[in-house]
């Protein structure tokens, strides 16, 4: 028991900061300029969802979560942490769930109130998976290379979907499509805490929200 409890986060991290970010910044490098596609289509999926066209927006981020899952984690991300597999597995699984999703309408929120405080909240995180995550590096004196994209990273496309989430979808739909988005951000979260980046209070301040967006509309009257 003791040896145990001499452990710290830092020793299950088999990185460093400067690898892991270089890392991120070597995918901004190879798929530029992929970026602006992802983004236009993580645009159209939240239109789409405030528009009630809920089957196709949850259509279209599935390839995105695929492609996440083998150029970020098999490809890459894996040669740093053996985990890696293990991760691209999960994400490929939430791509098939939203198409399943998609095809089948099962829990989807045909009439979504965008006044709604839940709807609120979603629009607001994926507002910010979309548009703030990306400005997040360079602000803070990284490269641009090392933008965060939605479709491109696994933090912004975890981020966006769990806000397009909690405005399409509705009851034990929602919670399962929440599910490996939010544990995801929880993995990076304690890894970034880790390696001593601030980026672990964003991530967790997600979390917050969304649970609160996810309690709200599951113990709300259904009209």
């Amino acid at each position: 028991m003791n040896e145990w409890t001499s452990y710290q986060l830092q020793d299950f991290i088999p990185f460093t900061a400067e690898v892991y970010f270089r890392l991120l910044e070597r995918m901004g490098e190879t798929f530029w300029p992929l970026h602006l596609l992802t983004l236009a289509l993580g645009a159209a999926t939240l239109a789409l969802a405030l528009k009630h066209r809920t089957r196709l927006a949850c259509l279209l981020p599935a390839p995105l979560w695929a492609f996440v899952a083998v150029a970020f984690f098999i490809q890459r991300y894996a040669a740093l942490n053996w985990a890696g597999g293990y991760a691209g597995d999960t994400f490929i699984a939430q791509a098939v769930l939203l198409v399943v999703i998609a095809l089948t309408g099962w829990g989807m929120d045909k009439t979504p109130s965008r006044t709604s405080p839940p709807v609120v909240m979603g629009i607001a995180i994926a507002l910010f998976g979309l548009i703030l995550m990306p400005l997040m590096a360079p602000l803070s004196g990284g490269s641009w290379y090392q933008t965060e994209v939605f479709g491109i990273h696994a933090d912004p496309t975890a981020v966006t979907t769990l806000g397009l989430a909690l405005i399409m979808l509705r009851g034990f739909a929602l919670w399962i499509a929440a599910i490996i988005p939010a544990l995801w951000l929880v993995v990076s979260g304690l890894t970034l805490q880790a390696l001593d980046s601030t980026g672990s209070v964003v991530l967790f301040a997600v979390l917050a929200i969304t649970l609160v967006g996810l309690v709200w509309k599951s113990i709300k009257p259904k009209r």
